[in-house]
């Protein structure tokens, strides 16, 4: 066969695809070779496997009167039949009364079809064990950064690493919702949220926690949400994890330096600007601009791509600073690759958000510094800086135009000193029940053919918890509708995790189920 590998072209192999043919013609080339005593090794040139063999007359006789019949016919007693005798009675029955060609496609479809459920039964049982496997390892053993990683590395290498890996996600998440609902949002639940969102960019963990990979780590989280247009309810954990780390970077002992203060500061009031916090905001703001030394703030600048939109004045200030470095770049050196940096310092930045959030929210609280008193303070600091970024010099140019720009119908939310667990932790069980619903909806892609799976189970619960009863009665509805005269439907089996996300009437019971 390797010989002729080489030997005919690709249409001889193809035509017709008669796997039967190809083998006669192959067994008849076989023949030819022992007949003429030379059949040369494939590998070695000088080596002939058939120079020493006796009696050889009569395999080659043997292999030359083998034709396509007499072949097929093999091919069927040996293969098919055995084949035939492991599937159920009927299949075995119907080869038996194989006498025409369309009664042997008929009994080659059924093994087919027995083979692939069997396949299937396999992999859905492995897929079921596996779930139980993590369910309980999660809920018995907890989770940390280590065992998350070893976790994520055996599931991806599995062949069925995408159903598990989407569950083991689930598992995870409301292992960390758990967590923080009963003792906060510590250390070790932050970094596991990371490597779960951040999986290919997780850093070789240490168990020294300094202020800068805290701020680098928020300042990741930043660029993603940045980087989706629409806000899911991924980027909304994102957030408020890059807000813990931001904290986190605040609460180092190397958090001193005003560098780092300042930018953690200025990072958290855009994050709460985003989440409509205003009054949060600004107090970060003020941390800022009362912070006494300065001279550092320019190692660590506000990134003009991590922030998401602030208002109009924001990114003309962006696009023109671009434009000018582009005109600079190319008065300078034409042909110098440009870099583009849109960079502002923390300070300047953080006066602008200042009077920002000052114009939205004046005419709803009472605030301690009016939109003069910042003014004037931004322009005693453009005074005294000895070097300014572009950035700055054009934000401090729109500044007054843009404080005149007062949106006073915007509501305040209310604001907590602290970050906002219970916020973060329904979240997290929010984006379990997506993790959730995709593992249903695998499943009812690949496993459909064996049993019925509906796929918003999960969702009604979760409707059900948040009081959204008509969504909740409609997908129990639809889901009663599929399941009504199905006998092969997918049994859930309970896990203590799983009892959060139940209404508050069973939560108030959990303790008796709880993964401690």
């Amino acid at each position: 066969m390797l010989w002729t590998c080489e030997q005919k072209t690709r249409i001889w192999w193809i035509a017709s695809l008669n796997l039967v043919r190809i083998c006669v013609e192959l067994l008849h080339t076989l023949s030819v070779c022992l007949t003429d005593r030379c059949c040369r090794h494939y590998f070695i040139n000088s080596c002939n496997l058939v120079h020493n063999l006796v009696n050889v007359e009569m395999a080659a006789s043997k292999l030359m009167s083998v034709d396509e019949v007499c072949l097929s016919t093999w091919f069927v007693n040996t293969y098919i039949g055995k084949c035939a005798q492991l599937c159920p009675d009927y299949v075995l029955r119907l080869f038996d009364d194989a006498i025409t060609i369309t009664n042997l496609q008929n009994v080659v479809l059924e093994i087919a079809k027995f083979r692939i459920q069997n396949s299937l039964k396999d992999l859905w049982a492995l897929i079921q064990f596996g779930e139980h496997i993590l369910s309980v390892a999660i809920s018995q053993h907890g989770l940390n950064v280590q065992s998350c990683v070893c976790w994520v590395n055996e599931l991806t290498k599995s062949h069925i690493g995408l159903c598990l890996y989407e569950y083991f996600s689930a598992v995870s998440l409301l292992y960390t919702a758990y967590k923080i609902s009963r003792n906060g949002l510590n250390d070790n639940t932050m970094d596991v949220l990371w490597t779960i969102f951040q999986f290919n960019d997780t850093p070789r963990y240490s168990m020294q926690q300094c202020s800068v990979t805290s701020v680098n780590k928020a300042i990741k989280l930043m660029k993603d949400v940045v980087a989706n247009k629409v806000i899911s309810t991924m980027q909304l954990i994102e957030i408020e994890l890059s807000k813990a780390y931001l904290y986190r970077a605040l609460g180092c002992k190397d958090s001193d330096s005003d560098s780092i203060y300042c930018l953690a500061n200025v990072y958290l009031a855009v994050l709460y600007y985003t989440t409509e916090q205003y009054q949060t905001a600004i107090d970060h703001c003020t941390l800022v601009t009362r912070s006494q030394d300065h001279s550092q703030c320019s190692s660590h600048v506000v990134q003009g791509e991590l922030l998401p939109k602030v208002d109009d004045y924001i990114d003309n200030v962006l696009g023109l600073t671009v434009f000018y470095q582009n005109v600079l770049s190319a008065a300078k050196n034409p042909l110098r690759q440009r870099q583009y940096i849109s960079i502002f310092t923390t300070e300047m930045f953080a006066y602008y958000l200042h009077c920002k959030l000052l114009s939205m929210t004046q005419c709803h609280h009472v605030t301690q510094m009016s939109l003069a008193d910042v003014s004037q303070q931004s322009a005693k600091y453009i005074s005294e800086m000895h070097e300014l970024f572009t950035g700055d010099v054009l934000l401090f140019k729109l500044l007054n135009s843009a404080m005149d720009q007062n949106d006073c119908n915007k509501p305040v939310t209310s604001d907590k000193a602290e970050l906002d667990t219970p916020k973060l932790v329904e979240l997290v069980q929010q984006r379990a029940v997506e993790h959730l619903t995709t593992v249903n909806q695998i499943k009812a892609r690949d496993f459909g053919i064996l049993r019925m799976i509906v796929t918003t189970d999960f969702e009604a619960l979760y409707a059900y918890k948040h009081g959204d009863y008509q969504q909740c009665l409609q997908l129990c509805t639809q889901n009663i509708g599929m399941l009504w005269n199905t006998h092969n439907m997918l049994v859930l089996s309970a896990n203590p995790l799983f009892i959060q996300l139940l209404d508050d009437e069973q939560n108030r019971t959990e303790h008796l189920y709880s993964p401690e």
